[in-house]
């Protein structure tokens, strides 16, 4: 172990005692031969800078946590469902308008088909969550779809199920975000004209909120989300009363506002098509819970399967709900900038800019400003498994101090983000890029599992994949529907979008996979003794604290050592000689002049003349090129330093049979130096200047 024992007299006679003393206890946790454990305080910054910026990050995001912490953030069911679920729950409150919005075309007698509309889009996700509820059992490891596809029918399908959700969790943050602040301005309408800025300021609040990790995040969208769940049946049950006593009284909208009705077009079958296809959007998120299985506590598989239950009723139930009660108080839609849907059935039920519109109308905005927070967790986590899996950048399988996939949380943010202002916050813009994708993940997750159920042949097989198979098919004529539907609107961008992603995965697992065939060695190869010579060259500026300690760290390297000075002065050049051979004597010093005042392209040269002069009968020997740096105190002083370094190792980075070794040098080491300088003198007394290696030519 590290440490020491240290005996120690006592006051009495013959009474010692021993003090084991043990460096590593403020760093590490000892937990067998050659196995420590780091303490947090191995990982605090040591500069004042840093330290600042730590107390920064923890104010804001929270003190690290540990690994074995992770099952400490695991979610209860009551904070997975607002957490995995605010995006399919919320959905209802933009959806009946893409209904109404497509209806409206047959005039105002068509809208009461918006209640049959929604009962089938229900019936829908009665079948799709049945059948997603078998996944989370078949897949607690999660990735949903990606993972059903990809080990039931191929490694491109499951890659295109993860292209889609990828579009689908980007669309539902921009879409969510932007309905939220459409909810905001039908209450306020002089927000309309800074909704832009809104919605970014939401998508921050939200990544910081991710950032924090998934224990507080569930804390943060609890309240809202069960409060629109709240005041959302509430508003149902007090509007079907009504409808039951016969006290109806029509929405008081604004005629300024309303869409006006064009009866230039018959109820037709394509007609009702595209009114599904626009509501079809209540059935996004609803896949999350499967892709985060391994976020809920033990037993994860049940548990998660119980939340997708809970979630599809209470999304059935709000869905069906305002489409029974805005069809019998009357609900229009509206030019953008006037009352939603929703907004004009919770002024009816509750009374316009009374207390529980206003709150019914904030508890809406949240839950859409939250909702976004499903696709927070689901795509971190599904990048994470492509990238340990080899198909994305290993990066966004790392967790940071909170065990979150920060990587994942970014960028999602960023490109949300950058939709948001490409258009405007317009939620009308945003939905025909939405729910092409989703589909395309029903589909396919529901084709897989019917090939699990026979491979895998367990209790009730037969009845699990009869489900399944009627979800796969149902899916598919609804694929088929929306994207022909939303084709020319937007949704051929998604259809062009699947397969570059497929392909940009190809490339990336590809580099991995060559990459690993080069690196791998044989099972059975043990690492042979040293056998190749070493060399080092010490690139110089001049004569100095910093370049004598290189020279020390190439001398512990090998004895073939040689300082290469390159430079376009020449009257600089003999003046570094006269002094070099009178302070490092035993260094041989290479001057190459530089008259088109190069610095990299003279260092590669004389390297690659060095290769050419070995002897051939010899193995190439290994180049250790030792570069002097200047470590600077502040961050202003690192522009004035050690730029050529930087220069140098770029161009040296992947030479063949070249290893570059940076020694810094520190104010503070003085000490140091002078007793590096000391030893220097005492292994190399002077004794004239030494001949160049045997068998290697001075090339000076």
């Amino acid at each position: 172990m590290i440490g020491g024992r240290r005996p120690i007299q006592g006051r009495k006679p013959g009474d010692r005692r021993v003090r084991v003393e043990r460096p590593h206890a403020p760093y590490f946790r000892y937990t067998g031969p050659g196995q420590l454990v780091a303490k947090q305080a191995a990982s605090l910054p040591t500069t004042p800078a840093g330290r600042a910026w730590a107390r920064v990050q923890a104010a804001v995001f929270g003190r690290p946590l540990m690994q074995e912490e992770e099952l400490g953030e695991r979610l209860p069911k009551t904070k997975a469902l607002p957490i995995f679920s605010s995006d399919a729950i919320s959905s209802s409150a933009y959806a009946s308008d893409e209904i109404i919005h497509v209806l409206i075309l047959a005039g105002l007698a068509a809208l009461t088909l918006s209640i049959q509309i929604s009962i089938a889009i229900a019936l829908l996700l009665t079948v799709v969550s049945i059948s997603y509820r078998q996944v989370c059992r078949a897949y607690p490891s999660g990735g949903g779809a990606y993972a059903v596809a990809r080990e039931n029918i191929s490694q491109t399908a499951g890659l295109v199920a993860a292209a889609a959700l990828f579009i689908d969790y980007v669309m539902t943050v921009s879409v969510s975000t932007a309905s939220a602040v459409s909810q905001a301005y039908s209450v306020v309408p002089g927000l309309y004209g800074i909704r832009v800025e809104l919605a970014l300021i939401a998508i921050t609040l939200i990544t910081i909120a991710n950032l924090r990790g998934l224990r507080e995040s569930g804390n943060i969208f609890a309240i809202p989300t069960y409060m629109f769940v709240g005041l959302a049946l509430l508003m149902i049950g007090l509007g079907l009363s009504r409808i039951v006593m016969g006290t109806v009284v029509p929405i008081p909208t604004p005629p300024d506002v309303i869409l006006p009705p064009s009866p230039t077009e018959a109820v037709t079958i394509l007609l009702l098509l595209k009114a599904f296809a626009g509501g079809s959007v209540a059935l996004t998120g609803v896949e999350a819970i499967a892709n985060g299985v391994p976020a809920f506590k033990p037993p994860e598989s049940k548990n998660a399967a119980n939340t997708m239950s809970i979630m599809a009723v209470l999304l059935g139930v709000i869905f069906i709900g305002i489409a029974i009660v805005g069809v019998a108080f009357g609900f229009q839609p509206t030019n953008e900038g006037g009352p939603t849907a929703i907004a004009q059935v919770a002024t009816a039920i509750f009374g316009a800019e009374t207390p529980l519109f206003v709150l019914f109308q904030a508890s809406t905005a949240l839950i859409l400003f939250l909702a976004v927070n499903t696709s927070f967790n689901a795509f971190p986590r599904l990048a994470a498994i492509l990238a340990a899996d080899g198909f994305m950048p290993r990066q966004f399988s790392f967790r940071g101090d909170r065990l979150a996939f920060n990587w994942g949380v970014v960028v999602l943010a960023v490109v949300a983000a950058t939709l948001i202002v490409i258009f405007q916050g317009d939620v009308h813009l945003l939905i025909p890029l939405y729910s092409v994708g989703v589909f395309v993940c029903f589909t396919l997750s529901q084709i897989g599992m019917v090939r699990h159920w026979f491979v895998a042949r367990g209790p009730g097989w037969r009845w699990r994949a009869i489900v399944n198979a009627i979800g796969g098919l149902l899916t598919f004529i609804v694929l088929i529907v929306v994207a022909s539907v939303k084709f020319g609107g937007g949704a051929w961008l998604v259809v062009v979008l699947i397969p570059i992603q497929v392909s940009i995965f190809l490339f990336i697992n590809r580099q991995y996979r060559a990459s690993a065939a080069q690196l791998s060695i044989k099972p059975d190869f043990v690492v042979p003794e040293p056998h190749r010579e070493e060399r080092v060259v010490v690139p110089v500026p001049g004569l100095s604290r910093a370049v004598v300690q290189a020279i020390n760290v190439g001398r512990s390297i090998s004895e073939d050592i040689r300082a290469v000075f390159i430079t376009e002065d020449p009257e600089a050049a003999e003046q570094l000689r006269e002094r070099w051979q009178r302070q490092v004597p035993h260094v041989q010093l290479v001057v190459v002049e530089s008259p088109y005042r190069a610095l990299a392209g003279p260092l590669l040269a004389y390297l690659d003349v060095l290769d050419s002069a070995w002897p051939p009968d010899k193995p190439a020997p290994i180049t250790f090129v030792v570069i002097p740096e200047y470590v600077a105190r502040n961050w202003w002083e690192r522009i004035l330093y050690n730029q050529s370094s930087k220069r140098m190792k770029t161009v040296l980075l992947g030479r063949p049979q070249t290893v570059v070794v940076n020694v810094p040098y520190r104010r503070e080491d003085p000490a140091q130096f002078e007793s590096a300088e000391r030893g220097y003198d005492r292994l190399h007394p002077p004794s004239g200047s030494a001949p160049p290696p045997s068998g290697q030519p001075p090339l000076d």
